[in-house]
């Protein structure tokens, strides 16, 4: 009974010196580390794995060295062998935390409440895919150390080892899918095809990267529904990623109104108003006539916003405004069908009406800029760089 209860004194002993030093390291890495954010994170986070790990391997010693009067005994082997496997899982647990805190310490860096935050959500898809897949290497690795401690399962790996390849290609069969989502998050995380926080139009449906693992990927909806699909949806399928460059956009509103519509007075009414908005971004504002049969003429607004939401905003207000304005100060430019009577020899009274002033055509260079998307200002410049090539490339 005596030596039982040294054990139990020396593994106690053994647990409070573990904490006692625990808590001088945990304390002096918080005074000295006061200005480094790596030691601070270190401090709130690593402290309690760390507690537990040197507690646990104290533990283990302890009653390792104390029990040599029981050396043959079965409850001394199940003890030990619980303490090492103890010992094991909380040594991965700190791994674990440790590689999160650097993980942490490098996002702290890459701030996404920015503007131009785009290198940052880069950063950021990056580290928590490769925190997910370090922490699932960790958890698989520790259970395959803890298994191996126990020899039947040592002497069955030698059979296992033999048959690998056949395990191997029927592993891979059966978990075909999952390896296939697996390498497809992988791939999205360093091809930059998509990130954290991203607006994207997948499935008809337009809304935000809320999350995105090694085999799925969560979409918040603009409504907030979420929308979840495998990741490699996005590595087989198109979509749209509004924010791949940058979180800059255009939109248009369009509307079908009267040949009287007096186009330029219209698009004067659309500079005002966009003027008049913090929404607008400056860059684009342009009205065009993009289409004019059927009796009626299309008008297509083009604007531009910071981001997906304020476009949205944008060009609503676009709608709003130009439909009252056009009901309130150009009633006569409301869309309607005319109908035409002539006499029986199909002679119309407007035949004989002289036009009160002959049309004037504007030519090319007389077209106002907020009347052309490509060309008229620098950002129209750019855009039909882009889309058409240098001028002096075009045939």
């Amino acid at each position: 009974m005596q030596n039982y209860v040294e054990t139990a004194v020396a593994a106690l002993v053994a647990a409070a010196v573990a904490l006692f030093l625990v808590e001088v390291v945990h304390r002096l890495t918080r005074r000295f580390g006061r200005r480094s954010l790596l030691m601070t994170e270190l401090t709130d986070h690593a402290h309690r794995p760390f507690q537990v790990a040197g507690t646990v391997l104290a533990v283990q010693f302890a009653v390792r060295f104390s029990t040599g009067y029981a050396v043959g005994e079965s409850w001394r082997r199940l003890l030990l062998h619980l303490l090492v496997l103890a010992v094991i899982a909380t040594a991965a647990w700190l791994v674990a935390s440790l590689l999160v805190v650097v993980e942490d310490t490098a996002l702290a860096r890459f701030r996404v409440d920015v503007p131009d935050n785009r290198h940052a959500r880069r950063v950021r898809t990056q580290v928590v895919m490769l925190r997910r897949l370090t922490i699932a290497v960790i958890v698989i690795l520790t259970i395959g150390v803890m298994l191996m401690t126990f020899p039947s399962v040592r002497g069955i790996g030698a059979g296992v080892l033999t048959s690998a390849g056949v395990v191997g290609v029927v592993a891979a069969l059966a978990a075909q899918s999952l390896l296939g989502n697996v390498f497809a998050g992988l791939q999205l995380a360093f091809s930059d095809a998509v990130r954290l926080d991203d607006v994207v139009v997948v499935e008809g449906e337009w809304g935000r990267i809320e999350e995105l693992t090694l085999s799925y990927v969560v979409v918040q909806i603009w409504d907030d529904r979420r929308l979840i699909l495998p990741t490699s949806y996005f590595t087989s399928k198109p979509f749209q990623n509004w924010t791949r460059t940058e979180a800059a956009v255009l939109g248009t509103a369009e509307f079908d109104v009267d040949w009287a519509v007096p186009v330029q007075t219209m698009r004067e009414e659309l500079r005002r108003m966009v003027e008049g908005t913090e929404l607008w971004d400056g860059r684009v504002c342009v009205l065009q006539v993009t289409d004019a049969t059927g009796g009626m003429v299309r008008m297509r607004a083009l604007v531009s916003a910071a981001d997906a939401g304020s476009l949205w905003d944008l060009r609503c207000l676009v709608r709003e405004h130009l439909v009252a304005w056009i009901r309130d100060n150009r009633p006569t430019a409301m869309p309607r069908m005319r109908t035409e009577l002539g006499d029986s020899s199909s002679n119309l009274p407007w035949q004989w009406v002289q036009p009160r002033r002959p049309a004037r055509r504007l030519s090319e260079t007389e077209a106002p800029d907020d009347a052309r998307v490509f060309g008229g200002s620098d950002d129209g410049d750019a855009r039909s760089e882009a889309f058409v090539g240098p001028e002096e490339t075009r045939p």
